[in-house]
């Protein structure tokens, strides 16, 4: 059983989005959460409590990831923390770590403003390659804001639930 976390912080780099061998999107990217604490000697504010989480997404959700969130934005995600374990290729050592599987996630809305667009068109793994590459080249050349018109490429997507209907 897994316990379910959620986290609000800030995106340490853009997400990365690779595809497994089967063809199964995986985002990677890195949420901090810290917390600011004010030293009542000094009237000084510090950071404490700051902690790096890795954190992985897959499927539509890896690739809405990618085309909606950059380097920086807050963000508050929901997920599990699982434990990893792989042989280290250098020494045959045995290694693990604990990292975050993201369920749900989308930018806070405590300091700034979000317009969010339904993604739509395609379903299944793998077929937003060539439209997260265009959908993230606009992104970048576009207006500056990471905000805006991000996840406006024509072929996004539709909702985790499957349908044109919300799913309540």
């Amino acid at each position: 059983m897994s316990t379910t976390m959620t986290l609000t912080g800030r995106l340490t780099a853009s997400p990365e989005l690779r595809f497994s061998p089967s063809g199964v999107a995986v985002a990677a990217f890195t949420i901090v959460t810290l917390r600011r604490v004010k030293d009542s000697a000094s009237g000084e504010w510090s950071d404490a409590d700051t902690t790096y989480w890795d954190c992985k997404a897959f499927k539509q959700l890896a690739e809405n990831i990618c085309d909606s969130l950059d380097k920086g934005m807050e963000v508050v995600a929901v997920g599990r923390a699982v434990q990893e374990s792989w042989e280290d290729k250098q020494t045959g050592g045995k290694r693990s770590k604990i990292s975050v599987r993201i369920d749900s996630i989308g930018p806070s809305l405590r300091s700034a403003t979000a317009k969010v667009t339904k993604a739509s068109g395609n379903s299944g793994q793998g077929q937003g390659r060539q439209e997260y590459g265009q959908a993230r080249q606009q992104q970048s050349a576009g207006s500056g804001d990471p905000w805006g018109a991000a996840a406006q490429s024509a072929g996004q997507a539709a909702g985790s639930w499957g349908g044109d209907e919300p799913p309540f």
